[in-house]
Formats: C-alpha cells, structure tokens, sequence
C-alpha cells in the first residue's frame, strides 16, 4: 500500500512538471500587481457577446452566453416571473467594473428602492417577459424599464420622453407609436413594449450583436455609439464599451442597467425583498367597439379608476381616441364581466348632456377648457359656423365620449342651431404650421386663426386638428381682415433688419414671424427677401 501511495505522488509530482501553463509562484510583490492588473486589463477588454436577435448575424463560435437561454418548456415551470427572470439572465454583468459596483453600493444602502420598484412592474412584467421570450432576447432586458423609468407607466422626462420604455417624441413616431390630443403610444404598455424591443433588435443588428453597444445606443442613440466605435477603430484602441468615449449619462446608464441586473439575480445578497409575481398574465385586451368614457369602462369592468389609468394610461383625456385604437387592457380576471356589460349597455345610456348658458365675454376656447374639450367639438355640437357666440345663447356640451354624437332632437333646439356649412378637417403634420396650411387650402392664416380659435402666433402640434373651413366659410371679409382685427401685411426684409427687430416694428412674436414664413431658428434674413406678417389693423 505505501508502495502504491509513493509511485502515485511521484506521478502527480512529473505531471506537474511538465505542463508548461504551470508557473510557480514569484517571490517578487510586484510580479503578482502587475499580474492582477493584466487581469484586469482582460477584463475590461471583454466584448460582449451574447446570443443575437438573428443567429445568422455572428459566427457560431461567438455565442459566448453565461446559460443558455430558457426553452418554453423551462420558462412554464417557474411560479414566480423573477425566478423566470433568474432563469433567462445572460448578459455578463462585469461586477468587477468601477462604475457597476459604485451603483452596487448603491443599491445596498437603498434596499428598498428595487423592491418598491418591483412592487410597480408586477402588472407589466410578464406581459414584458413573454414578448422577450417570443424573440429569443435575453430577459436582462425585463429591467431595463427600471433605469428608464422606475416602471412608471406616465413617467415624463425633461427631455419628454414618455412610458415606460421612454421614448422621445421623434423616436416614437419612428417606431410607430401614434401621438395625438387623445392617445400617447408612448405611454401604451403594449404598443410601446414592441417598439421598444424592435428598436433594440434594430441596436443589436447594427452593433453586430454587442448588447452593451446596443444597450448605450438605446440610451445616447445609434449614431453616436457607432462613431465611437470608429473613433477607437481608427486609433487602434479597444472598441468594447467600457473604453468608448461617451456621454456621462451613456456611460452610468449601462453599468446602472448591470447592476440591476445582479441584484435581481441575488436579491438577498443586497436586502432587496421582490414579492413573488405570478407568472401568468395580469392584463389581457378587450375591444371597446368605438370611443369609450374611461369611468364608465372602469365601471362596467368593476374596477377602480385608477386601475383603469394604470393598465391603459396612454390615453390622455377622459376618454379612448375616437379614431382608435379601440381596446383596453384589463384584468384578466374581469375582461368577461366588461364585456358582457358592454354588451348590454343601451346606446342611450352612454349619451349625458350639459347645458351652458354663455356669459358676457366668454369664448368657446375658454368653455371648451373648462369642460376639457376642444371648440371643434363644441362647434360640431351645436352647428357652429365659427367662434362668433352670443352672451345668453345656451351650449350643447357632450358628456364624455360622445363628441362624435348627434344630441336629441328637443336638446339641439334649445342649442344655438346655427347652420354649418360642410368644412374639412386638417390633422397636423410635423414640420406644418399654419402658414403652409393656408396655403394648401387657399385661405389665409387669418381663416385658421379664427375658425380654430387660434392667435396668430400658435405653434401647432403633431396630431392636432383643424378645422378648415368650405368656400363661402372664410370668417374674413376680402380684405383679409376678420373678427380678430388683424391684417395680413407684406415687409421686404431691408439691410441691417433681424426678426427681433421686426417683430418689434410689427408687435409680433418672433416665433410668429417663423411659423408664418416656415423658418429655422438659424435662418438669417437677406435684404429683398418678402416676409408674410399678421398685423393689428392699427399698425
């Protein structure tokens, strides 16, 4: 037996000898500093390489995954969405990074930050989860409405970026999201969480399947993260994110997103308590069959108004956007309940009406306000030729959700019942303002202003909607002149003139003389060039 043990350790002693990856240690502290930095040097070398949107958009040795991602099967199993969660992460979370484990501390000292946080992602969560699963994208990106957004479905930055996922306005529209006085797709669970997972797929495409590049993209937009690339490219630097120059907010954006990516990974690990979340669906889509009162729909689905905000709050007034989309997210549990009552529900019973009897130097624009809404409605209401109303007269206000209905026969006879001529409607484009519009239609900004209840100086918004009146319709006389006593006058732009010194020769806004003559706010003026202005009659 101690023949057997001394040839064994005497085996063990030459098949350490001879593997040349062995080193033995160094008696020199230095030696060990500068092996620890190599190594870190490696680490922040590291590219990511996570399994792309498209397999056929990377070799097939570059997968590069911490586990593999869940299978159906494997995703059904789990009870709770943030053991799913658990189960799906695959994203290195580069703890060793400075800026992730300055946002670690973080988190250990405001524990109950993330679980607050996580309390309000439980209704959309698995909603979130299942359209990452359906792509094969990493569930990392369930969280990234939490450095967004803190997962508050009407959340509004500074830069207005809106929803959860917190889009801008342009991007949105790139992305489909429809924005109007009604309805803010931005602010849709449903709508948004596409877009915001085809706008990342899009990132993860262009930036050859690096998520953390796509990840900063998200944030700083893709142009600016592909230029950085290149930057390094062209030096001869490393190109992974963590040596890319970047805005600030970019580079504390990602390292925040893997930060709470590890803490949900180990929760207990940093005393954060996140509340099982079942994993099935909270909310399922109902169609509404047309424009709905939101108070009348939280109540034929027995639930709470602000329960009916939270699950639907892109819907930006009392009601859903007469055009569409005609749906609702509710509770799966009272889906059937709404639409058995909606079902049941007399026409009749959505239509109330209100009566307003007109005070001395009131304007429909200030009643539309006080009754949240637009002068259009008011005027279509009550067969309004244009702002003209009378102190006395009563108004015909529809309660909402009926301002495409025709009141009753006795109520329109005691409205104003003023004949309408047929007009058109003008839905406002990006770039458009009231000067080009008139020109489309053959009026004048003044036409616009007035039967719009509109001052010369409106900025119109994207979404927003005209009421353009038919010939013979103008509210102008042929001068130009109308009830808002101002006149359209023509000024030759002369040497040393500036639209600020214009503006105070004509007492106009600058930004009225841009809307009327569709001009940046750089453009510089030339001596002959012809301004278009719109002017009190007394000047």
């Amino acid at each position: 037996m101690k023949r057997l043990t001394t040839i064994t350790i005497l085996l063990f002693l030459c098949a350490c000898s001879s593997n040349p990856s062995q080193k033995t240690a160094s008696s020199d502290p230095s030696a060990d500093d500068q092996a620890v930095a190599d190594a870190e040097a490696a680490g922040n070398q590291h590219e990511m390489r996570v399994r792309p949107v498209r397999p056929d958009l990377m070799p097939s040795n570059q997968w590069g995954v911490d586990s593999p991602l869940p299978e159906a099967d494997e995703a059904a199993s789990h009870d709770d969405v943030w053991a799913r969660i658990r189960a799906g992460l695959t994203l290195d979370r580069h703890t060793n990074q400075p800026a992730v484990q300055r946002k670690l501390e973080w988190y250990k000292k405001h524990a109950d930050y993330m679980s607050r946080v996580a309390e309000r992602a439980a209704p959309y969560i698995h909603h979130i989860v299942e359209e990452l699963d359906a792509r094969g994208m990493p569930l990392d990106l369930a969280l990234l409405p939490v450095i967004e957004s803190a997962y508050k479905p009407r959340a509004y930055s500074r830069s207005h970026a809106a929803g959860l996922w917190q889009f801008i306005p342009a991007t949105g529209e790139r992305f489909g999201l429809k924005q109007n006085w009604w309805y803010d797709g931005r602010r849709d669970v449903t709508a948004a969480t596409s877009a915001a997972l085809d706008y990342l797929q899009f990132l993860n495409t262009e930036m050859s399947g690096d998520w953390l590049h796509a990840l900063a993209g998200y944030n700083a937009g893709e142009n600016t993260v592909l230029r950085a690339i290149r930057r390094n490219a062209n030096r001869n630097r490393p190109t992974d994110f963590w040596h890319l120059s970047l805005p600030n907010e970019t580079r504390g954006y990602v390292p925040a997103l893997l930060a709470t990516v590890e803490v949900i990974a180990n929760p207990e690990q940093y005393g954060v308590n996140l509340k099982p979340v079942a994993n099935e669906p909270y909310f399922t889509q109902v169609a509404t069959g047309g424009q709905l009162d939101l108070s009348k729909a939280a109540e034929l689905a027995g639930i709470s108004e602000a329960e009916m905000k939270r699950l639907n709050p892109a819907f930006r007034r009392w009601a859903t956007d007469p055009d569409g989309p005609h749906g609702l997210l509710l509770p799966v549990d009272k889906a059937e309940k709404f639409e058995q009552a909606l079902n049941r529900l007399p026409a009749s019973d959505r239509i109330t009406w209100r009566r307003h009897e007109i005070r001395r130097g009131e304007t429909l624009g200030q009643i539309a306000n006080r009754y949240d809404t637009t002068v259009a409605v008011l005027q279509r209401t009550n067969q309004l030729r244009g702002n003209l109303i009378r102190a006395g007269k009563q108004l015909l206000i529809p309660a909402p959700g009926q301002e495409n209905s025709a009141p009753p026969a006795e109520l329109a006879q005691a409205g104003t019942n003023e004949s309408a001529a047929e007009n058109k409607q003008h839905t406002v484009r990006r770039g458009e303002n009231l000067w080009n519009i008139a020109r489309r239609y053959n009026h004048k900004v003044a036409t616009l202003t007035q039967v719009n209840n509109l001052t010369s100086d409106s900025v119109l918004q994207p979404g927003q909607r005209l009421r353009i009146p038919a010939n013979g319709d103008s509210g102008r006389s042929d001068d130009g002149s109308q009830a808002t006593g101002r006149k359209q006058v023509r000024y030759t732009v002369r040497q040393g003139d500036s639209l600020w010194s214009i503006s105070r020769r004509f007492q106009v806004s600058v930004a009225a003389l841009r809307e009327w003559n569709s001009l940046q706010s750089q453009a510089l003026l030339k001596p002959g060039q012809e301004l278009e202005l719109y002017v009190d009659q007394g000047i």
